[in-house]
């Protein structure tokens, strides 16, 4: 069953609730929630993450495990390079929802009503 079969009014799993969960507690950090909005939009290598970001490459390193563990980002080697992209297209429509959402907050612009 997926997360969104359950809009008919069903209950999400405990399961489900433990996983949304664990993906807003890794996106809770704004260095990582930075990572991710740019790796929704391509791939990149740490360095090139970290002069983005303007953080130390350890530090962004370090952000990148803990995302590539929680399953918000993948890899792929070119090379000597590992290239971070995020996972899927429900990591991608996350991250945009999350900053549309945030948009709305900052900038007066008008919610949308059911």
């Amino acid at each position: 069953m997926y997360a969104r079969d359950n809009v008919s009014g069903a209950n999400p799993t405990r399961e489900q609730l433990d996983a949304a969960v664990d993906a807003f507690r890794m996106l809770s950090d704004g260095t990582r929630l930075r990572l991710m909005w740019l790796l929704s939009s391509g791939e990149y290598d740490v360095g090139s993450l970290a002069e983005s970001l303007d953080v130390a490459r350890p530090s962004v390193s370090q952000h990148l495990a803990k995302l590539r563990l929680a399953g918000l980002v993948r890899t792929r080697r070119e090379g000597r390079r590992v290239l971070y992209r995020a996972r899927d297209a429900h990591v991608r429509s996350l991250i945009s929802e999350a900053l549309f959402h945030a948009d709305h907050e900052v900038s007066g612009i008008p919610r949308h009503e059911d």
